[in-house]
């Protein structure tokens, strides 16, 4: 492939970016010129990759650590619903248009011949559109696209394949874009307006979907909902995993040998209280000295957990290497987030789940329906839920034969070659879109 021009971009959180920072090396050693927009929170990080930076100016510079300071209101929201509304506004829509601003000054400077950004980047459809840039976007977790064989996106629901259980699933997608996506629809469509773009009453997370020239989606078919009606720009490449770090060896993996099973647990880097899932696992294990209990804390009362549990068959550490630690795992327990489930299903090992908001509880959902792990359907579990729970995903060995089987199913695809296959189709797609004016705004049709 002749070199080209690429600007990344991403949400500024963990999970928008580090999926992206693998390929994003893979292209620099490919020697296409890559640079990279997003908060300043990720600037070290980029530079270190050898990858020049652009910070937000115009778009308002928020972290996954100080995003409740600046909207204090979204702290007090307990509501799933309230907070899902909150979050596409303030988090999400409001951004776009700073993001696009932000965007079109670099321009100026780099004017790249393809986006690169994470799927709920909500600039997508102004670089796109107003641009005219091809643009790849990457499913950092599972498919939002609207379909008529789902319950809307949002809701954690399963399939259900019944009369029944699809005339729930239609009535549900009405409820929920004339009442709860009313609000945050209406916005967009008055943005789009504002830019001269046709307007479209669209739920926001399956928009962008559509509005991507190509969406490459990191896992495989099977640990995603089948949809008779998938849109034709997505193209599944397998779990585009973070760039990996040097492995240390393990502090304790002497310790290792001495229990029957051990037993993972991390709840992220953005829920900063041990609560929810951390002190529930701890406690369930904390008189069952054949169990080793290994959490990592992601810095969050690190200190104080130590002095609160100190048994034997702990071990308590702000941050560990997944990559050295999970070959030792028996049992993955964990909030959900999309990465660290990619992760644990690459090292084959079964999953106890318990996440709802931040789309935790859409991804929750696939581990359970598709029998890698139990879902626990809840942020707040039980000391004794979580026992039993692990000891199903131990013991039952539907668990371990579901995850065998999806492992052997990531290990047919190549997310760096499927990548660059698909660069290069997307530049041609948007070529061919540039001139005529015959295919619809919002669809991707091959001439």
């Amino acid at each position: 492939m002749t070199p080209k021009k690429i600007l990344f971009a991403n949400v500024p959180a963990d999970g928008h970016f580090n999926p992206l920072t693998t390929l994003a090396i893979h292209l620099l050693e490919q020697g296409h010129d890559v640079r990279w927009y997003t908060g300043k929170d990720y600037s070290d990080r980029i530079k270190k990759m050898g990858i020049r930076f652009y910070p937000c100016i115009k778009a308002l510079d928020f972290t996954q650590e100080n995003i409740n300071e600046l909207f204090p209101e979204r702290n007090a929201i307990r509501s799933q619903v309230a907070k899902l509304k909150y979050d596409m506004k303030h988090v999400f829509i409001l951004r776009s248009t700073e993001y696009f601003e932000d965007i079109k000054d670099i321009q100026r400077s780099f004017d790249f011949d393809l986006m690169i950004a994470d799927v709920a980047f909500t600039a997508i459809p102004f670089v796109r559109h107003k641009l005219q840039k091809p643009v790849i976007a990457i499913g950092v977790f599972p498919l939002t696209e609207s379909s008529v064989d789902l319950a809307p996106n949002g809701l954690g629901m399963t399939p259900l394949n019944t009369f029944a259980g699809r005339l729930k699933q239609r009535v549900l997608r009405y409820f929920t874009d004339a009442f709860i996506f009313r609000e945050s629809k209406q916005l967009v469509d008055s943005l789009y307006r504002k830019y001269d773009m046709k307007a479209l009453n669209e739920n926001l997370f399956s928009l962008l979907c559509k509005e991507a020239t190509l969406l490459l989606q990191s896992g495989t078919p099977g640990f995603e909902y089948y949809r008779s009606d998938l849109g034709k720009n997505i193209r599944f490449i397998g779990p585009l995993l973070p760039a990996k770090k040097q492995v240390q060896p393990l502090s304790f993996a002497d310790k290792l040998k001495h229990f029957k099973h051990v037993v993972l647990v991390t709840q992220g880097t953005v829920e900063k209280d041990p609560a929810k899932i951390i002190v529930p696992t701890l406690e369930a294990f904390k008189n069952d000295p054949s169990v080793l209990v290994i959490a990592t804390t992601g810095g969050s009362k690190t200190q104080e957990l130590r002095q609160q549990y100190s048994q034997p068959n702990f071990i308590i550490e702000d941050f560990i290497p997944f990559d050295a630690v999970m070959p030792h795992t028996d049992v993955y327990v964990t909030n959900g987030g999309y990465g660290g489930v990619m992760l644990g299903i690459k090292n084959q090992i079964p999953m106890v789940v318990a996440g709802v908001h931040e789309g935790k509880n859409e991804i929750c959902a696939r581990v359970g329906y598709f029998n890698l792990g139990v879902n626990l359907k809840t942020e707040t579990p039980a000391p004794k839920q979580v026992y039993n729970a692990v000891l199903e995903a131990l013991y039952n060995p539907i668990y371990q034969q579901s995850v065998d089987r999806l492992q052997n199913e990531f290990n047919q695809y190549k997310p760096l070659e499927l990548t660059d296959q698909y660069i290069l189709e997307a530049l041609q797609l948007e070529n061919k879109q540039a001139v005529p004016k015959k295919y619809a705004l919002f669809e991707l049709e091959a001439a």
